[in-house]
């Protein structure tokens, strides 16, 4: 009547709703970044959990396997902490005292090397040894504000107990919290479309995790092992870190393996074994190890991955990074599915649901 078009007028409200929904996510982020770290841990916790369940005479209820498996887990990290934990404390301690007298020793010219070729070791050595002078100059000027900042690092500390406990109602509600969500929709062809799309999510999301976490942890024993044979000094510290840049796609491990040669080329170290050693383990993690623990749930190219790592950078710095190789993996998927019913709708004929 007022030349409005319903179905164009259908199209805006929809897309007026979802831009509106995504800014009520972009406000509460760090809460739902929070959600999303806890749903991750229960994956990540799941198998433990399965396991115990088969074991434990309680086969009703899942709530004693979950209980155990947090005992389990809790004691774990208070194993690793106390004998990993102060190594790497007292690692980082001694890397930041003797670095800078260290990149000093090195940064005398050395007559075995071309010229030119000395000449510009030594222009590098000057802007890092400049760069961790300035580093440090504004951590002590940054002291007398550590009171105001000490609150905020407090009021985060706290997520650390959140979480647990979100995985643990995640790990319980699982069944309850998809048939809710499969009710929000009529049964019919969009109905098992959304029940396929959470079957994939949630095989990708298992087999990311529980993948992600053994390839940080053969990173961290390759690397401890690898370096302390080496005689690379902070060989604990350099592992630890190896181990946690796994968790940032391609990115990461590159940072580990230039962190590791740059400790090893000032601290004296044979810097020829250290890019033996990482050659021949990123072609065992990247070809072998990556390929057959991920199977194929998270099949996304190269330069896909790469600028969903600097996008999401961009976008939310380190918890980005992380979640980029996923969110894209699940977009891909959602993707997948949507084609092949369409496909499917031109290639035959809808069956007529009843109502």
């Amino acid at each position: 009547m007022l030349g409005i078009d319903r179905r164009a007028a259908h199209y805006v409200w929809t897309a007026v709703v979802v831009v509106v929904g995504i800014y009520l996510v972009y406000l509460v982020r760090k809460t739902v970044f929070v959600f999303i770290v806890a749903m991750l841990f229960a994956y990540l916790l799941s198998p433990l959990v399965n396991l115990l369940v088969r074991f434990l005479p309680f086969k009703r209820t899942r709530t004693p396997a979950m209980a155990l498996a947090y005992i389990l887990f809790v004691a774990i990290v208070v194993v690793f902490v106390s004998q990993v934990g102060s190594r790497i404390g007292v690692q980082a301690r001694e890397l930041s005292r003797d670095l800078p007298s260290q990149i000093a020793a090195w940064q005398k010219p050395n007559p075995a090397l071309p010229p030119t070729l000395d000449h510009l070791r030594l222009e590098l050595l000057a802007k890092l040894r400049e760069e961790i002078s300035t580093r440090a100059g504004e951590l002590i000027s940054a002291l007398p504000q550590a009171g105001l900042r000490f609150l905020t690092v407090a009021s985060d500390l706290i997520y650390v107990v959140i979480v647990p406990i979100l995985s643990f109602f995640f790990l319980k509600d699982a069944g309850v919290m998809r048939g809710h969500i499969l009710d929000l929709v009529d049964p019919g062809p969009r109905r098992e479309l959304l029940d396929d799309v959470l079957a994939d999510m949630h095989l990708l999301l298992a087999h990311y995790m529980r993948a992600l976490f053994l390839l940080a942890l053969s990173a961290f024993t390759a690397y401890a092992v690898a370096l302390t044979l080496l005689g690379v000094p902070y060989g604990i510290l350099l592992a630890a870190l190896g181990g946690l840049l796994e968790f940032i796609p391609m990115v990461g491990p590159l940072a580990a393996a230039l962190c590791s040669i740059l400790v090893a080329l000032i601290g004296g170290a044979s810097v020829a074994g250290v890019l033996i050693f990482i050659v021949a383990f990123r072609m065992l993690q990247d070809y072998i190890l990556s390929p057959h623990l991920m199977e194929q749930g998270v099949a996304l190219h190269p330069l896909l991955v790469l600028f969903g790592v600097f996008a999401g950078s961009e976008i939310a710095g380190i918890p980005g990074t992380f979640l980029s190789v996923p969110v894209l993996a699940l977009v891909r998927i959602l993707y997948v599915r949507i084609r092949r019913v369409r496909l499917g709708v031109t290639a035959s004929p809808v069956k007529p649901v009843a109502p």
